[in-house]
């Protein structure tokens, strides 16, 4: 599935109302892709419906879902209406996240279940859904984080709940593959995004800017067509988590 041959395919992305998912869901449809595009709440509900007056714009087949991907019904139904809308399903991309900037003797029981439940639940179930329901010779890409390779304290619940995606991810490409159906994840460093500002004091900001070998943050224009390509002409990469980062962290 070359990236000038996604027409007509049909790609859903979970988060795909903002930030990078909003890039890709753009990205897709101008290359003639019919778009579900998934957002979480009221509080990026306006900039979701943007990204969809966008993608309409550029002449792509598209609509909203709203949902909390942590209950798994909402992934069902999310899956269920694409294919009710669009026939089936060719491409699905998780960009869902939540990240927790936070020592780890203070972290409590509740942030604790809310961070397992929104970086690892919901990145288990999307897959479990995209497994059943897949087009076969589909593609499925889970975005994680770079911090996978860091030794550093204060992330534990972060990058703790996003670790076990790699192995989701390897299971996955295993048993998915008898299909075709690749699987990968992509772990960028920090993207100079909203979702990366709220938990970072300046001087941190300064921290991570300076941290990458190629200097600065991960711009989200630097990861989509990653992504693109592993959902595409990089097919026959499967079952790996990807470091995209600058040299901000590697294994």
């Amino acid at each position: 599935m070359s990236t000038q041959n996604v027409k007509g395919k049909v790609v859903l992305i979970a988060g795909g109302g903002k930030n990078l998912g909003g890039l890709l869901s753009k990205d897709f449809a101008a290359k003639g892709a019919k778009l579900a595009i998934h957002y979480n709440s009221e509080g990026s509900k306006a900039e979701s419906e943007k990204t969809l007056a966008e993608v309409q714009a550029l002449g792509a087949e598209a609509f909203l879902f709203q949902g909390d991907l942590t209950k798994v019904e909402n992934l069902t139904k999310f899956f269920d209406e694409t294919i009710s809308r669009f026939g089936g399903i060719d491409i699905a991309i998780n960009t869902v996240g939540m990240v927790l900037k936070k020592p780890f003797t203070d972290t409590t029981e509740s942030e604790y279940d809310t961070m397992f439940n929104v970086n690892s639940k919901s990145a288990y179930f999307f897959l479990q859904e995209a497994g059943k329901k897949l087009n076969d010779n589909g593609k499925i890409c889970t975005i994680v984080t770079s911090l996978l390779a860091a030794y550093t304290g204060l992330y534990s619940t972060y990058a703790g709940a996003k670790a076990p995606v790699e192995h989701f991810t390897r299971a996955a490409s295993k048993e998915f593959g008898s299909r075709g159906i690749s699987v990968t994840a992509v772990a960028p460093g920090p993207m100079d995004t909203p979702f990366f500002y709220g938990q970072e004091t300046d001087d941190a900001v300064a921290y991570h800017k300076s941290a990458a070998a190629l200097g600065g943050l991960t711009d989200i224009k630097d990861i989509a067509p990653l992504v693109e390509f592993l959902v595409t002409d990089g097919w026959w990469i499967t079952g790996q988590t990807i470091f995209a980062n600058g040299g901000y962290t590697t294994r």
